[in-house]
């Protein structure tokens, strides 16, 4: 009796319903319900409909154990096992919901569960709008899918998209890292992320920081911008832009690089870096800078490219191409560097110079060697070719010392005794305490031993086999004031840390820094979605 009662009831409807379909909202259709029945006291102007209620409209189906139909409102609350599915892509299940044809918005509530192929969202209350196609929540949210969990205060997830954003609180959880963000977005398919603002990635190897950025959750690889860096255990590295690829431990990155090593007290920068973590390999290009700290004070490295390799303790530095390094009262050059922390020797090849206080020394092979245990500059070696010179002071000559080998000690970073041996020769300008030229000497010796103060020439002492005279300046003819060999290169001494870069690499970082404030105004701005991204379940279908 109460079906053929429903059915009278609905044909009644159909009967009244508006003739300009086309124009009014599409009207709920009740499709089936064991029982229907109205009950104008306990609900007017509805149906009660109970046992397998099933509703359609406009391409959404609704069942639920029961519900009520408000036919002039075009609008329906379900009750028990409720479930709205839309096509084959969203489900809705939740133990209540409410429906309005009339503006296409549901509401469920009571362990509302969310579901698509992709990842299903767990929270108390969801609300859909088929207008906008957007679920949205305000109330703690639990996405999973095959590779995460997602937990957030609040979110939306864009249907057409695939894609859920949250704007409050969202951490991701994977085996390997967590991700958290105050905004995030989120596509379910790909596995896509884009954080913007504050947002922290953490694992054991390693943690992330980033104010913009991009991570496939699926392959592991990552675009981050804005005072992004990632910190090891003993290593950061800091760029504008960081590329980043967990499976292989890779990291790259551009513009305003730095690399900090907190364990050997060493900062390597430029605009462009690449960094291998399980090879321990670090490769530096674009105005390259090797900054190390000894004795309080810094020594600074560059060269159009620099490599660090080897574990802690075990560090190799490489320069190469025309290198430059600067340290307070040292300076040089040379076509390559090799430096090795192990055993503390730093190797300068390839036309070495060394600018020591006043005074040039240019050999063959010129090595610089520290002390570990002291952490402290120690002796000098230079093989072959040995050549030092200084200006005189008050004149126009310059004191010259050749010999076959040099060996210096250092004391407090200052290089202080110099012996110089084998086929040593001299041409130096003696003054009294006035100040005053006495006359030049030139002489021939097995060794000469020099002392230096305050790296200056303080003294020097001639071993063995002294063959030579004092001349006054006036018996000395010009050509007789000039070793063969002699070359005086005090214009190329590098005077200050920014005088080891080359003036083409400072136009480069001009137009970096330039491009780097450009960018700074648009810190606020989300990244652009990548194709891979909007085009990803294309590329899947294919």
């Amino acid at each position: 009796m109460k079906k053929l009662q429903f059915a009278l009831y609905f044909a009644l409807f159909l009967v009244l319903a508006p003739k300009a379909i086309g124009q009014a909202p599409k009207k709920i259709m009740v499709e089936h319900s064991d029982f229907a029945d109205v009950n104008q006291v306990e609900i007017p102007d509805a149906f009660l409909l109970t046992g397998n209620v099933r509703v359609n409209h406009d391409g959404v189906v609704l069942t639920c154990n029961k519900a009520y139909y408000f036919q002039k409102e075009n609008y329906i609350k379900a009750f028990g096992n409720v479930q709205l599915v839309q096509g084959d892509t969203l489900f809705l299940n939740s133990k209540y919901a409410e429906y309005s044809g009339n503006v296409k918005k549901a509401f469920a509530t009571g362990d509302a569960v969310m579901s698509s192929p992709e990842a299903t969202l767990v929270t108390d209350t969801i609300n859909f709008d088929r207008n906008t196609q957007e679920v949205f929540y305000n109330t703690k949210g639990t996405i999973t899918n095959l590779q995460n969990t997602l937990v957030s205060k609040s979110g939306k997830y864009f249907v057409p998209e695939k894609k859920f954003q949250f704007l409050t609180e969202v951490t991701i959880t994977n085996p390997t890292y967590v991700i958290k963000s105050n905004h995030l977005d989120y596509y379910s398919n790909s596995g896509h992320s884009y954080l913007l603002g504050p947002s922290t990635i953490t694992s054991k190897a390693n943690f992330i920081y980033t104010e913009k950025g991009f991570y496939d959750t699926k392959k592991n690889k990552a675009h981050f911008l804005n005072k992004s860096y990632i910190k090891y255990d003993d290593r950061i590295i800091r760029g504008d832009s960081l590329y980043y690829d967990r499976n292989k431990e890779f990291a790259s990155a551009s513009r305003n690089v730095k690399i900090t090593d907190s364990i050997n007290r060493g900062i390597v920068k430029g605009h462009y870096a690449e960094m291998y973590k399980k090879k321990d390999s670090l490769f530096v290009t674009k105005r390259a800078i090797a900054i190390n700290f000894v004795e309080n004070d810094s020594v600074y490295i560059h060269g159009k490219k620099l490599m660090v390799t080897g574990k802690e303790g075990n560090r190799i530095i490489r320069a190469f191409n025309n290198v430059r390094f600067f340290k307070k009262d040292m300076s040089g050059k040379c076509d390559s560097i090799h430096s090795s922390s192990k055993i503390a020797l730093t190797k300068l090849i390839g036309n070495p110079i060394l600018w020591n206080g006043e005074s040039q020394i240019t050999g063959d092979v010129m090595h610089l060697i520290g002390n570990n245990t002291t952490q402290k500059l120690d002796s000098l070696k230079v093989l072959n070719n040995t050549f030092l010179v200084s200006k005189d002071t008050l004149g126009t000559g310059y004191n010259q010392i050749k010999g076959q080998n040099l060996f210096g000690k250092f004391e407090e970073g200052k290089l202080h005794d110099v012996d110089i041996i084998k086929n040593t020769e001299v041409i130096y300008y003696m003054r009294n305490d006035a100040h005053e030229l006495i006359g030049i000497n030139k002489n021939k010796s097995s060794k000469i031993n020099i002392l230096f103060n305050k790296n200056e020439v303080d003294q020097i002492t001639f071993f063995t086999q002294v063959d030579g005279d004092l001349f006054p300046e006036k018996d000395l003819p010009e050509n007789d004031r000039k070793f063969k060999g002699f070359v005086w290169r005090g214009e190329e001494r590098i005077q200050s840390k920014d005088d080891i870069f080359p003036p083409e690499e400072n136009e480069d970082n001009e137009k970096i820094a330039q491009l780097a404030k450009a960018q700074k105004d648009k810190k606020n701005v989300p990244m652009k979605v990548r194709k891979e991204t909007l085009d990803y379940d294309k590329k899947k279908k294919k």
